[in-house]
């Protein structure tokens, strides 16, 4: 039987008694460690009973300390570090502006442990409070009511772009986001600091780090392969990894048949060189392509209630091509000419090119279906409630070209860090867009006695256009007291579209009591988002170059307490908020594509409150409860209609990411025995969202998609585990780790929608037919790590 572990915990202070966060706390000789929490706390165990503990922190004096305990002891160790005054006050810049941050970090130990269907990071935000979530495939992800474009994402602050055209999950491919490189992540669902960009909803703030040591890490599973190297050198470090990605295994499984042929790759390079101490230049590369191919075949959706069944056939003639290619590259330069200030100098620019080339035919038959017959398929047909034809026709193109420069300085002086900032970007968009659709719904059309089809939807338009911004921000981080934080800050932005000077007044106060395990946070501020090529582009592709900003008004009032129970140290974290919005442009979701409302202005809100708890609830292996509960609703301004000769305006009407509820859970445990055995859990729970036809008035959107519910569920072995009793010695000799993951994906085999394919019968009555997500799917991964 294999020898209980040694259990090392306690807090880390500095010498003025304040705990320190982001502290590494390494077992000598053995591959265990972990960091301290925002709150200076660690737990981290020992397979010897003879063990030192290192504690490290940048501008603090390391610290090794010796043990000498009995086997399975549960030991509490209080560490005091001692600063370097050299290092000091960068570090200070650093440690403030993370706690007053209104952040959450993500463990990124998860994303190698968490069963993820479509591999994209994004896709573990759909776990975070006040996140919704209602589809897998997807890295788009909704906050707070907000919608997909109003998110900002950084990678070692350079601000990433999204592509447009992309319309639905499975064409989406692999995100931007390597999570091979990622060391650490940050993610805000509102009331960020004025240092981040003009958008309404949330960041999230990634960093490509140095690497501790050299590392080659291998991933490959029946959906994807990656190849990851980290490179230390004397002055330098290269950071490289390669992707590729290929889902059709999943998409077979849907209901419409076909031959799937969804290719996506990409190339990731970090590298950087310290000319000295104090300056470095840093390369960040990237070339992102997919392609994505279908030739459908046929279909067949059963829907409708217990009792009225319907069934829809569906036979295709044509395909559908999408690709897109993304080549990115920023630089920054670094100056840090004293310790107590760092300047940055960042250029990048971004190319993407998109192209959608579908030609589709489809030729249906609507039934409704005896169900009184037992079996998956029920019996004959009562009763036929249509025979047509629908066509959808498209030849897209988009060039998006991004270039933005940037200064960032942060200072130190005393008790406070002031950080601000200048930044210019320019967008440029060449769009090309021929498309139409028709349905030939029982006959309504065709046959049509010589006269002319008439086309739906028509689009045929080009546009060129160039969108000039200029940002400024400033911000001071100031230490009321040895419990008090108060943190104030503006942006100012001027937009070459809609010609406005926008100001961004921001306020954060965080208060920690002498206890050292609670922090109250309030924070309230505007944020304006300027408009976007997206958001000045209607149903019919034109512009509306008179088009506005975006602006709201947040306030939220946050609590976290870490306490202990159940053996282990647990943080419960908490947040009410309240958004108000005088000026927004309402938009429609047609299969996850936004449509915006270009023409119409809204008003709206969105409050709610959102609560998560988590800890190592068994050892070594963090899990997470997380509840949100939300409600957005929005007034277009002036929309009306007329019935029976009365006018009626709809008033506020709930916004098409009104999602009510949302629950996840990310459960890990082991087997006592053979603790390298482990099994991951990943559940979620998203509330009905409104929805409507895509051509029809917002007041119409009265019909709902239903309740998202997945179970994914991931069983690991760890071949190389500090607690494996016998390693095999050709894989302990050659790799630092291994482990082999056994995956099952919507486990449940839960029927989820995520569309509607709308068509009307004989009687001219309209039907919502479901466009179903991913059913079950197995699922083989490999992680190998090559020693050095």
């Amino acid at each position: 039987m294999a020898q209980p572990l040694v259990r090392v915990s306690g807090i880390v202070y500095n010498d003025e008694k304040l705990p320190l966060s982001q502290v590494t706390v390494i077992v000598l000789g053995q591959a265990q460690s972990t960091v301290t929490d925002e709150f200076g706390v660690y737990t981290i165990y020992s397979k010897s009973k003879t063990f030192s503990i290192k504690y490290s922190l940048l501008g603090y004096q390391p610290q090794t300390i010796k043990f000498n305990e009995r086997s399975g002891a549960r030991i509490i160790k209080q560490v005091s570090l001692i600063a370097n005054i050299n290092e000091l006050e960068q570090v200070n810049i650093t440690n403030k502006q993370n706690q007053l941050s209104n952040t959450t970090t993500i463990n990124i130990a998860d994303v190698t442990s968490m069963p993820l269907v479509s591999g994209n990071f994004e896709t573990m935000l759909k776990t975070l409070p006040g996140v919704s979530t209602n589809n897998e495939l997807s890295a788009q992800y909704s906050v707070r009511g907000g919608n997909f474009d109003e998110n900002l994402i950084y990678i070692n602050d350079v601000e990433i772009n999204r592509p447009v055209l992309i319309r639905n999950g499975q064409q989406e491919g692999l995100s931007f986001i390597n999570s091979d490189l990622v060391s650490k992540a940050k993610f805000s669902a509102g009331g960020f600091e004025a240092k981040y960009g003009d958008k309404l909803s949330s960041i999230l703030d990634i960093k490509y780090d140095k690497p501790d040591s050299n590392q080659t890490t291998i991933s490959t599973s029946l959906l994807n392969t990656s190849l990851t190297t980290k490179k230390v050198f004397k002055n330098s470090f290269l950071l490289a990894g390669l992707r590729y990605k290929n889902n059709s295994s999943v998409l077979i499984k849907q209901d419409e048949k076909g031959s799937y042929s969804p290719n996506f790759a990409d190339a990731q390079l970090l590298y950087q060189y310290d000319f000295s101490p104090k300056f470095n230049i840093s390369y960040l590369g990237s070339f992102n392509l997919g392609q994505f191919k279908l030739v459908p075949t046929n279909r067949e959706t059963q829907f409708g209630t217990l009792s009225t069944t319907l069934r829809l056939n569906v036979d295709y003639t044509g395909q559908e091509i999408d690709d897109y290619q993304t080549l990115g590259s920023a630089i920054t330069a670094t100056y840090s000419p004293k310790p107590n200030l760092v300047i940055k100098f960042i250029n990048s620019y971004f190319n993407t090119i998109e192209r959608e080339r579908f030609d589709i035919d489809g030729s249906y038959i609507f039934d409704e279906i005896d169900n009184s017959f037992v079996g998956e398929n029920f019996g004959p047909v009562n009763k036929n409630r249509g025979i047509g034809s629908y066509y959808n026709y498209g030849r897209n193109s988009l060039n998006t070209k991004v270039f933005s420069s940037e200064i960032k300085v942060d200072q130190n002086f005393d008790n406070h860090v002031f950080s601000w900032g200048l930044k210019f970007d320019r967008s440029r968009y060449n769009d090309q867009l021929h498309e139409y659709n028709y349905t030939d719904s029982a006959g309504f059309i065709l046959p049509n006695n010589s006269k002319n089809i008439i086309l739906q939807n028509v689009i045929n338009v080009q546009n060129n256009i160039d969108i000039k911004n200029y940002s400024a921000y400033i911000q001071d981080s100031y230490s009321l007291s040895s419990s008090a934080e108060l943190q104030l800050g503006a942006r100012a932005t001027y937009s070459s579209l809609s010609k406005q000077l926008l100001i961004s007044p921001r306020l954060l106060i965080a208060y920690r009591p002498n206890s050292n395990n609670k922090i109250l946070r309030f924070s309230a501020g505007v944020y304006k988002q300027p408009p976007s090529y997206r958001t000045i582009r209607d149903f019919s592709g034109q512009l509306n170059i008179s088009q506005k900003a975006q602006s709201s008004y947040n306030t939220s009032l946050g609590y976290e307490y870490a306490f202990d129970a159940f053996g282990t140290r647990l943080k419960f974290t908490s947040e009410a908020y309240f958004k108000y919005s005088d000026r927004l442009i309402p938009y429609k979701i047609d299969n996850l594509r936004i449509k915006y409302l270009a023409n119409e202005v809204s008003q709206g809100y969105a409050y709610g409150a959102d609560f998560s708890i988590g800890g190592e609830f068994v050892k070594d292996l963090v899990s997470y409860f997380r509840m949100s509960v939300m409600h957005a609703n929005e007034d277009i301004i002036g929309d009306s209609y007329v019935e029976n000769g009365t006018t009626i305006y709809p008033g506020y009407l709930k916004r098409p990411t009104d999602q009510r509820l949302n629950f996840s859970i990310f459960f890990q445990d082991k087997l006592l025995n053979s603790p390298t055995y482990k099994v991951h859990l990943n559940a979620l729970y998203g509330s009905r969202l409104p929805i409507g036809p895509s051509q029809t008035p917002r007041y119409l959107d009265k019909f709902f998609i239903p309740s998202y519910k997945r179970v994914d569920i991931g069983f690991s072995k760890d071949f190389l585990d500090d607690a494996a009793l016998h390693k095999p010695k050709f894989l302990d000799k050659n790799f630092s780790s291994v482990i082999l993951f056994f995956e099952v994906f919507n486990m449940l085999n839960i029927n989820n929608t995520v569309s509607y394919l709308w068509l009307k019968d004989v009687d001219n009555v309209q039907y919502a037919i479901p466009n179903y997500l991913t059913g079950r799917q197995f699922n083989l991964k490999l992680i190998v790590k090559l020693k050095n």
